[in-house]
């Protein structure tokens, strides 16, 4: 048995402790705001963020941030990418440097252009850090489903060791240390599933979805392997597994605004309407960043920015797509055959 603390209340961090507290684990789950975690720990649902799951007393919910991190060997970290440094700034003196940092969280630091990981040891340098990501919906976790992730480490014992910790009969863990590749894979995943999205609200088909997944894949590989990432990561749990359960699942946040959008919301009613982080959001300006920064060409990450920052329409965003000029699917000038 090993003491856990998930900081962060969201269906993500709920879902994972209560996996955790399924197999014997201590766990605590740290929340952001006082009236959240009191009204979990009286009522044991988790009523915004994961209706109708019953969470057990064993899992104490705590705002109290040395209460919740006090003696734990590992610290689960579930909270948006727009939060992370703050929230990890506000935990500082909490936290010692033999405690294992597992981050569930997708995305980059606005500004910086940093992963989720650089953030974590800008803050943290002594301590160790994993990444699991892989198509792994909240809903489906928190009920048993069976699903597979990945859990990615520079140092492989420590992916192994969370793997050892966090595998369960219905949660199956691969391990990989191509920590660039997995965030990589993880956060632009989200950009592709707003363009899904948009795609689905305008009342396109499976062609033009298959095509959108199929190519918006070679541009995160792209982008990926001039960042560093190795290719076949892109073909794992964390490229294209989550690359598909987020284009074409209702529980998918990004999808379900692209298709708000796609039907004429503006982004401001759509994200309303969905009422919690689409991190695809945020992730689409970093995407759009990092591919001039890196001079990757990247023609449906810049169509999704345009969209949703510039106010394209986003009919002219797909002609604009179909009527580019004509290409090989694998060749191009800047890149040999067997690199992507």
């Amino acid at each position: 048995m090993k003491k856990i603390c998930v900081i962060g209340s969201g269906g993500w961090g709920t879902a994972i402790a209560l996996m955790l507290y399924s197999k014997g684990h201590d766990v605590a789950i740290w929340s952001f705001k006082k009236e959240e975690a009191d009204s979990i720990n009286k009522h044991r649902e988790n009523k915004e963020f994961l209706k109708g799951i019953k969470i057990p007393s064993g899992i104490y919910i705590t705002n109290d941030k040395e209460e919740a991190v006090n003696g734990k060997e590992i610290l689960v970290i579930a909270v948006p990418s727009k939060f992370m440094r703050t929230t990890l700034l506000s935990f500082k003196n909490y936290i010692s440097g033999s405690q294992i940092i597992a981050n569930l969280s997708k995305g980059f630091e606005e500004g910086s252009l940093m992963r989720l990981s650089e953030v974590i040891e800008d803050v943290f340098p002594n301590n160790k850090i994993c990444i699991l990501s892989g198509p792994s919906h909240a809903e489906e976790v928190s009920r048993d489903i069976p699903t597979t992730v990945v859990a990615a480490s520079k140092d492989i014992s420590v992916a192994e060791y969370i793997q050892d910790v966090f595998m369960t009969n219905s949660f199956r863990i691969y391990t990989n240390t191509d920590v660039v590749g997995v965030e990589l894979g993880a956060a632009l995943k989200n950009v592709i599933a707003l363009a899904a999205g948009v795609c689905d609200g305008i009342g396109y088909g499976d062609n033009t979805k298959a095509a959108l997944m199929t190519r918006g894949l070679t541009e995160i590989a792209r982008l990926g392997v001039k960042m560093g990432a190795d290719k076949y990561t892109f073909l794992g749990l964390s490229g294209i597994g989550d690359l598909i359960v987020t284009c074409t699942s209702m529980h998918s946040r990004n999808r379900r605004a692209g298709i708000l959008i796609g039907q004429g919301k503006t982004l401001e009613e759509a994200l309303a309407e969905v009422h919690t982080v689409v991190e695809g959001v945020e992730n689409a300006k970093a995407a759009y960043q990092l591919a001039q920064k890196y001079s990757v060409d990247a023609p449906i990450i810049n169509q999704v920015y345009k969209t949703i920052f510039e106010g394209k329409d986003p009919k002219q965003a797909v002609h604009d797509l179909m009527t580019r000029g004509k290409t090989s699917e694998h060749a191009r000038e800047d890149t040999k055959l067997d690199e992507i």
